[in-house]
């Protein structure tokens, strides 16, 4: 039984499903559905149509680059039947997809990685941005109190923000920070 490829979103055509489409120079399409082939008479573009094979590969959403998908091609030479290379062939198949299947679970999880990161730095980023509606008006009135009699005593801090760039930011000295200073101080 031979299980033929959709031209447009590369899905599997099994014996007797699909539609094939012959052009003039004698070029076959065949396609697993009305929708597909629908898409191929509008000269849409694979790559750039979403529910596709092809979209998902080159927007790096799948394996696309991988020895294992050397084994698939189809090979026109007729070979003799001998039931040794069919056993080594079938075994062979076996762990082929094996490797297979641990490769695109890597990249699967590459990609979650990934995605965990960004979203962590939009995170970051979004409690930036807001960072007046997080902090207490009470504690914005205590700062201003005493910047106004200058008995705050300030410090700079260095501040290393998503990116991994690095700012100085003068920031308030607490009372506890300054006594505990003073203790490591006074313990030595």
């Amino acid at each position: 039984m031979r299980i033929e490829a959709c031209y447009f979103c590369s899905s599997h055509i099994y014996p007797g499903h699909g539609i094939q489409f012959v052009r003039n120079d004698c070029k076959i399409f065949r396609f697993c559905r009305s929708k597909c082939h629908a898409a191929f008479k509008k000269k849409k573009n694979p790559r750039k149509t979403r529910w596709t094979k092809a979209y998902r590969k080159t927007a790096g959403k799948e394996l696309a680059v991988d020895p294992t998908f050397e084994f698939e091609k189809r090979r026109n030479v007729p070979v003799k039947y001998n039931r040794e290379i069919w056993n080594k062939t079938v075994e062979a198949m076996k762990k082929v997809e094996n490797i297979r299947q641990r490769r695109t679970n890597t990249h699967i999880m590459q990609r979650l990685r990934k995605g965990r990161e960004i979203e962590m730095e939009k995170d970051v980023k979004e409690v930036q941005r807001n960072m007046s509606l997080i902090r207490s008006p009470a504690a914005g009135l205590k700062q201003r109190k005493a910047l106004e009699n200058d008995e705050m005593e300030t410090e700079t801090i260095e501040v290393i923000d998503a990116k991994g760039r690095r700012s100085m930011v003068e920031a308030p000295l607490e009372e506890s920070f300054v006594q505990h200073e003073e203790v490591e101080m006074l313990e030595d």
